[in-house]
C-alpha cells in the first residue's frame, strides 16, 4: 500500500547552482550533500509541515532525458498561490501553466512552473491538505 510521498527527486546538470536555487526557494540550506558539499552528486532538503524530502540528483544518474520539462508533476500545497507563483518566476522559473481552477468552486487551484534545471514544479491550493493538517493538529 502506498502510504505517502517520502522523497521527490529532481535532476540538474549544475548541482551547485541547483542547490543554491533551491536554498533560496525553500529558505533553508541542504542538510545532506553526497559525497560532500564541495562536489555534490546528491543534495537533500527537508521542509514543510510534514518535513517532505526533496532530493536533487546530478543528471549523470538520471533515468530519463534531463533539461526539458518532463516527468510526473508533484503539487506542493501553498497558502497563497498567486504570491508563490510570482516568487518562483522572480527566482528564475518559467510558467508552464498559469493558475487554473480545478472543479467548480472546489477550492482546488493549480499552476506549474519549470525550474532553471528543467524540472516541473506544481503548486496548488488544496483544501484536502489543509483538512488533514487540521485533523493532525486536533
Amino acid at each position: 500500500m502506498l502510504r505517502g510521498l517520502a522523497t521527490i527527486s529532481f535532476y540538474a546538470d549544475d548541482m551547485k547552482a541547483a542547490r543554491a536555487w533551491y536554498e533560496k526557494l525553500l529558505g533553508i540550506e541542504a542538510y545532506y550533500n553526497v559525497p560532500n558539499a564541495e562536489e555534490p552528486a546528491y543534495v537533500e532538503f527537508r521542509f514543510g509541515d510534514f518535513q517532505c524530502e526533496l532530493g536533487i540528483v546530478d543528471s549523470r544518474y538520471a533515468h530519463q532525458q534531463v533539461g526539458t520539462p518532463a516527468g510526473a508533476i508533484v503539487h506542493w500545497h501553498v497558502d497563497d498561490l498567486e504570491a508563490e507563483l510570482d516568487r518562483l518566476v522572480e527566482l528564475g522559473a518559467t510558467v508552464l501553466e498559469g493558475i487554473v481552477e480545478r472543479g467548480t468552486n472546489s477550492g482546488f487551484r493549480t499552476a506549474f512552473v519549470v525550474d532553471p534545471f528543467g524540472n516541473i514544479i506544481g503548486i496548488m491550493n488544496n483544501p484536502h491538505y489543509l483538512e488533514i493538517l487540521e485533523e493532525l493538529k486536533a
